[in-house]
């Protein structure tokens, strides 16, 4: 590897790992840059799942004091996540990524949308307090978490919006402890995932090494910074992140 795919990789790494830890996206990042440095792409999407996955660690660090509040919920979403991760990464073994790639756009946009529309959801029926959760808007959520899980074991950008769209439908409100929870069960997806792409060897284990270092970095920069900012920032922010993604996705996969 020279000197220039070493910095581009962690500088990648880096930016993934803030944006994942803000929002979620990341892989848009760290999947290209990959190609850019001639690595085919079914390794290139492993090699990030498993670079951004073990960096993960250092955002749960970084939100550490807002694990307690989120535990009450990792009980119903972790099952979902580990069976809907196994079932993505399975089935990016035995296909090509082309054809589900894309959705990409289209699934991102339709999460900003619903990330922008929760606040007139929650009113219309009536969940306006985290204590107040409805068991079928609970159900629902469980439910779009496994399709979730499915899609982030199989490709995974923006995974973290979409499951701040859905937790903010069952009534969490709190930016920050829905950050927390949202990166607890992106790395469990990407978990599940690393360890079918590393089964299958799928792996560019150098430039994994490389960019794990970085993605350690961004994802603490990102959750600790992050959570200096006003709730309200940090939801413009999100939002922000997720129409861009959105377009730039769409200009990749339907212009170019």
């Amino acid at each position: 590897m020279s000197i220039a795919e070493i910095l581009g990789l962690s500088f990648a790494a880096a930016a993934g790992g803030a944006i994942n830890a803000v929002a979620g996206g990341g892989t848009l990042v760290t999947f290209p840059t990959l190609l850019f440095f001639g690595t085919p792409s079914i390794v290139a999407n492993a090699t990030s799942t498993l670079a951004l996955m073990v960096g993960t660690s250092g955002s749960i660090y970084g939100y550490r004091q807002h694990l307690d509040p989120v535990r009450k919920w990792l009980w119903r979403f972790i099952p979902v996540s580990l069976l809907g991760g196994l079932a993505g990464s399975i089935l990016l073994t035995v296909t090509s990524a082309q054809t589900f790639s894309k959705l990409v756009p289209f699934l991102i946009l339709f999460a900003t949308v619903l990330f922008l529309a929760q606040g007139m959801f929650r009113k219309m029926v009536h969940i306006e307090a985290p204590g107040e959760h409805r068991p079928h808007a609970i159900w629902a959520a469980i439910l779009f978490q496994f399709f979730v899980a499915v899609y982030g074991g199989y490709f995974g950008a923006g995974i973290g919006i979409l499951m701040l769209a859905s937790l903010g439908f069952i009534g969490l409100t709190n930016i920050h402890e829905m950050n927390t929870l949202k990166t607890i069960l992106g790395s469990l997806i990407n978990l599940v995932a690393a360890a079918c792409f590393i089964a299958a060897g799928l792996i560019h284990w150098r430039k994994a090494g490389v960019m794990t270092i970085g993605a350690v970095i961004g994802y603490y920069l990102g959750a600790h910074f992050s959570q200096r900012i006003p709730q309200q920032r940090v939801r413009q922010l999100i939002t922000a992140i997720g129409f861009i993604l959105s377009a730039l996705t769409f200009y990749k996969e339907f212009v170019e």
